[in-house]
């Protein structure tokens, strides 16, 4: 199928509480064919008070500041009866997530959100029904997705590169928490910019908004077991806790471990670990070897008792002209060709499945069985 490459796209933006919300912007404004032509957040639960790199009020500045000068609107509502969208990109709070994707599919717009697709089994379906009867494409980002990396562990898994997979670890790299990567003020770190007063009124810490450590990266480890494993997990056991976080009620670390036929996950999240003293992994163990994630790097082990590598690999290389989200959206829109699995439906579906489980486990104590969301 020719695809057509002078077609401009009007874009607008719904919600700038996630500071992926950013990145978003940027790879679609790189594709040289979207315009940014209107903005609007979305209704905090509770007034957001910090203003710092990251925090909605900086990310919607800076979305206005971008180029074209963007539409300002204080209702989204408002901003889709009165802008003509192709697509919208929209980081609300997760708990927001489906009623927006519902009002984008009454005004028939394709729809582009960030990870996780939602909080609450419900909501997923809900955003994935909303873009089926609008006939719409519905994608979830993961930054996953873009790295080489994960694609090539993909592959390896696939040609049996360890045998039988029997066991995926998963940990989200070192962090302190929302707002907590870098700074515009030279010597600080944003959280030392930001008080506990501050950081109660964000979303972050919200469980009801969708907050807490679990949805933030437990979400990862639940994209990839689903894509690796081609399968849903049985039951959940989760804990979580808020160990450091007393300001808010959502949970700062987590841990989760699935069960399924003849396998098993452990999926960790953090918001308090200052140095991770490991591999980020994900860590892969099968029946003839072991494969570890670290950064770029992809280590394959497997001789037994040899701590060097049998092989290191650095990830297959992104597809010309679907390096990020923009382009690879564009590409579905213009070809019909499918989106990256970990971007479109079934696996979205499937990982807000295992973390809606996790959410009931941490609340009742109790195992809980996973929904399978393969029939829809």
């Amino acid at each position: 199928m020719s695809v057509r490459t002078d077609k401009r796209y009007r874009v607008g933006v719904i919600g700038f509480a996630h500071m992926h919300v950013n990145e978003l912007v940027d790879r679609f404004i790189a594709t040289g064919r979207a315009d940014i032509v209107a903005c609007a957040d979305t209704v905090p639960r509770t007034p957001s008070r910090t203003t710092v790199e990251g925090s909605r009020t900086a990310n919607l500045q800076r979305a206005l500041a971008g180029p074209g000068a963007p539409r300002h609107y204080t209702d989204y509502q408002e901003m889709l009866r009165r802008e003509s969208l192709d697509i919208a990109i929209f980081c609300p709070e997760i708990s927001q997530h489906a009623e927006v994707a519902e009002a984008l599919g009454r005004h028939g717009v394709h729809m582009v959100t960030e990870k996780p697709m939602a909080g609450r089994l419900d909501d997923a379906r809900r955003m994935a029904a909303a873009a089926a009867s609008a006939g719409v494409a519905l994608a979830v980002n993961w930054p996953t997705t873009w790295r080489p990396a994960m694609r090539r562990v993909k592959e390896l898994l696939a040609d049996g590169a360890i045998g039988e997979v029997w066991e995926i670890k998963w940990r989200n790299g070192p962090s302190l928490g929302p707002l907590a990567h870098g700074s515009t003020h030279p010597g600080h770190t944003v959280i030392g910019l930001v008080s506990n007063a501050e950081k109660a009124m964000e979303w972050w810490h919200q469980r009801e908004a969708g907050g807490g450590a679990l949805l933030d990266y437990c979400c990862y480890g639940a994209c990839l077991v689903s894509w690796f494993l081609d399968a849903p997990p049985l039951s959940v056991q989760s804990m979580t806790a808020n160990l450091m976080s007393g300001y808010g009620n959502a949970e700062d670390n987590a841990a989760m471990l699935l069960r399924f036929p003849a396998a098993m996950a452990i999926l960790e999240a953090s918001w308090t670990t200052f140095h991770g003293g490991v591999a980020n992994g994900p860590v892969i163990f099968g029946t003839h070897g072991t494969i570890v994630v670290d950064g770029t790097d992809i280590l394959v082990y497997r001789e037994r008792g040899v701590a060097t590598p049998s092989l290191i690999e650095h990830g297959a290389p992104l597809l010309a002209g679907r390096t990020g989200i923009g382009e690879e959206f564009l590409h579905h829109l213009e070809t019909g060709e499918p989106l990256h699995p970990t971007l479109a439906l079934p696996i979205n579906l499937a990982a807000v499945a295992i973390l809606d489980a996790g959410i009931t486990s941490a609340e009742t104590g109790a195992a809980t069985a996973v929904v399978d969301t393969r029939g829809g």
